[in-house]
C-alpha cells in the first residue's frame, strides 16, 4: 500500500473544489491511501474518510510527506496568480518540497494560468518539470506547458466525471426551476449586479419559473443569494449543500443554469441543465468555447437589463442541452484523469 499527500483548495467551504477532491479519490487506484492537507483537516477526514492533516501545519505536512510515496497536486486552478500572487509560491514549495524529500509527484487535472508574473511563470514550469506525471482539463493550459517541452495528459476536467447523489431540497420546490449561481469578484462591480438582479426579476416575470440561487462558496456567494432572494418577485429558495455529490445531483432538477463558477456550469451541463455562462475568469470563458456554450464575459455584459432578459428568455424557451453523445465523451474522456496513476508504476 502506498501513500499520497493530496494538496489542494480543500476544507475552505469552495464546492468546486471539494467536486473536484472527490472526483480524485473516486479514480484513485485502491492500492494508494491518500493523506489530504486541507484546511479543515476534521471536517475532511469526517466528510469522506480519508486521512487528513492541516495544510499550514509545517510539522503536519513534514510528518506527512515523510510518510508517503507520493504527493498529487490535486485538480484546479493551483497555478495562477490573477486571484492571488502568493498561492502560487505556496503550491510550489510545497512540490519543491515534495520533490527534495524523493517522492513521487503527480500535477493533476491542472488548469494552468493566467501567470502574469515572470517569477510565477518559472516556479510553475520548475515544478512541473520535476514531476513524474502531469494531466490538464484544457487545451490552453495544455498548450503553455508544451512550450516547456512537457507532454501532459488532456482530458476534460473531472467533475463531469463525479457520481452524483440525490437530494431531498427540492421535493417542496415548485417547477419548472432555473438556477443562478452569482459570486463575489470585482469583475462583478454593483452596477453589474444591479443589471443582472433586474434581468433576474424581469426573466421570472416573464417565464414564471422558480429561481434556485446556489452558492458554491458560502463566504463568496451566499450575501449576493440573500440580497437577490429578498428582490425577486416569485418564488425563489437559496440552497446551500456540504456535499459536491448532492451539489451535482440536484441540477438534474434543473432546466436552465445562470452559472458564473466554472463547476456550477459543469455539473450544471452534465446533468442534462441548459447553461448560460457568465465568465470572470478565463477558466470559464475556455469552457465556454471547449463546449459551445452561450453567455457574456462579464467585462462584456450589456448595460440594459431588459436585452439581458430577453436573452434568458429565448434561451429559456429554445435552448439545447448538451447532446447526449457528446456528453457521454466528455465523461468518458474525463476518466481519463485515471490514466495518470498509471505512470507511476511505470
Amino acid at each position: 500500500m502506498k501513500k499520497a499527500v493530496i494538496c489542494g483548495y480543500y476544507g475552505q467551504g469552495n464546492g468546486g473544489d471539494e467536486a473536484l477532491l472527490v472526483s480524485l479519490l473516486q479514480m484513485l487506484p485502491s492500492q494508494i491511501q491518500p493523506i489530504v492537507l486541507s484546511a479543515n483537516p476534521k471536517q475532511t477526514h469526517e466528510r469522506y474518510g480519508v486521512e487528513s492533516c492541516h495544510n499550514r501545519s509545517v510539522c503536519a505536512v513534514l510528518k506527512a510527506l515523510k510518510a508517503s510515496d507520493l504527493f498529487i497536486w490535486g485538480g484546479g486552478s493551483l497555478m495562477q496568480d490573477v486571484t492571488s500572487w502568493t498561492s502560487p509560491i505556496y503550491y510550489a514549495a510545497l512540490m519543491a518540497l515534495a520533490q527534495q524529500q524523493g517522492l513521487k509527484t503527480i500535477a493533476w487535472a491542472q488548469g494552468i494560468g493566467p501567470l502574469r508574473r515572470p517569477f510565477t511563470r518559472w516556479l510553475t514550469r520548475r515544478a512541473l518539470l520535476g514531476c513524474t506525471a502531469v494531466s490538464v482539463r484544457d487545451r490552453a493550459s495544455a498548450k503553455l506547458v508544451s512550450q516547456w517541452q512537457i507532454n501532459p495528459l488532456i482530458a476534460p476536467d473531472p467533475v463531469w466525471a463525479l457520481t452524483r447523489k440525490s437530494t431531498l431540497e427540492l421535493v417542496n420546490i415548485s417547477t419548472p426551476i432555473v438556477a443562478v449561481n452569482l459570486r463575489k469578484h470585482p469583475q462583478l462591480t454593483p452596477q453589474k449586479l444591479k443589471i443582472l438582479t433586474k434581468a433576474l426579476i424581469d426573466f421570472q416575470k416573464a417565464t414564471h419559473v422558480c429561481l434556485l440561487l446556489v452558492p458554491f462558496q458560502a463566504s463568496q456567494d451566499l450575501s449576493i443569494a440573500n440580497s437577490l432572494a429578498s428582490q425577486l418577485p416569485g418564488s425563489s429558495q437559496i440552497i446551500c449543500l456540504e456535499d459536491p455529490r448532492e451539489l451535482k445531483g440536484l441540477f438534474r432538477e434543473v432546466e436552465m443554469t445562470i452559472g458564473m463558477r466554472l463547476h456550477s456550469l459543469i455539473m450544471a451541463a452534465a446533468e442534462g441543465s441548459r447553461c448560460f455562462a457568465l465568465s470572470y475568469d478565463p477558466k470559464v470563458s475556455r469552457l465556454m468555447e471547449e463546449i459551445n456554450l452561450p453567455g457574456w464575459k462579464l467585462t462584456e455584459l450589456p448595460d440594459d437589463p431588459s436585452i439581458v432578459s430577453t436573452v434568458w428568455s429565448e434561451f429559456y424557451a429554445n435552448g439545447k442541452t448538451i447532446d447526449r453523445h457528446h456528453l457521454k465523451s466528455l465523461v468518458d474522456k474525463a476518466l481519463m484523469h485515471k490514466e495518470i496513476f498509471k505512470q507511476i508504476y511505470e
